[in-house]
């Protein structure tokens, strides 16, 4: 089979992770998305994840509330971790070979990251999930999943989400909103739509890296995306 991309930079929500749940982790959507995973590594692609930390606790809703934004980034931070460490396990579970790298110190629970040992991992045909956002407060999980496919030479950034791509409206919301096969970073800057935040956007389109938004959530999109399938919305300059 041939293959759209050699090597990507999978971004997950953590919101996606609940499942049908209020909040946590829903055992069954992360088996859905280990076996999506898993039939990738199987074609021979190269794959390196972030996955954000909403279902546990998001530093920006944490700082609404009273708590320091830092330290409150600092949670979020952690709540990625923990994510990364539910998905490193599923993987295993599915005879996938994987690691953990954190954005900051906390060996034995990940290693350390740095771009050479995330590259070494992805060549050794081991998924990389890189975890702890960037390391840095102010940053989303969004920024940290650019800053780490542009690390990492990936070919393209794929942002799994609820939704089947980029609307002219939020699509739960309004029921005239039109889809977009492909979009300019400018031009969804212009028309103000919240796909990623700024800073993340920003990075991609600075450095050239093409983003693909699709619905993760439709067991085979996946594969879909990688075999070149047209599901979702390509972002690119």
């Amino acid at each position: 089979m041939m293959v759209a991309f050699k090597r990507v930079l999978l971004k997950l929500s953590g919101e996606s992770l609940m499942g049908e749940k209020q909040y946590g982790i829903d055992e069954k959507r992360l088996g859905e998305y280990a076996s999506q995973i898993a039939e990738i590594v199987g074609l021979g692609v190269q794959v390196g994840i972030v996955i954000g930390g909403g279902n546990i606790f998001r530093g920006m809703s944490g700082a609404a509330k009273g708590f320091d934004r830092v330290q409150g980034d600092q949670m979020g931070m952690l709540a990625t971790v923990i994510n990364s460490l539910a998905l490193n396990s599923a993987l295993q579970a599915s005879g996938v070979k994987s690691r953990v790298l954190t954005a900051i110190r906390m060996e034995p629970i990940g290693e350390f990251y740095s771009k050479q040992k995330a590259i070494e991992g992805l060549e050794k045909a081991e998924v990389v999930i890189l975890s702890g956002g960037t390391g840095n407060p102010f940053f989303t999980t969004d920024t940290g999943s650019s800053l780490r496919a542009i690390e990492i030479e990936a070919d393209v950034m794929l942002k799994g989400t609820r939704v089947d791509g980029i609307y002219t409206a939020d699509p739960e919301k309004d029921m005239t909103a039109v889809k977009f096969d492909e979009i300019t970073y400018d031009e969804i800057y212009n028309r103000n739509l919240k796909v990623m935040d700024l800073t993340a956007t920003t990075m991609c389109k600075e450095n050239n890296m093409p983003i693909y938004v699709f619905d993760m959530d439709t067991i085979g999109n996946l594969k879909k995306v990688i075999l070149g399938e047209k599901i979702g919305t390509l972002v690119k300059n």
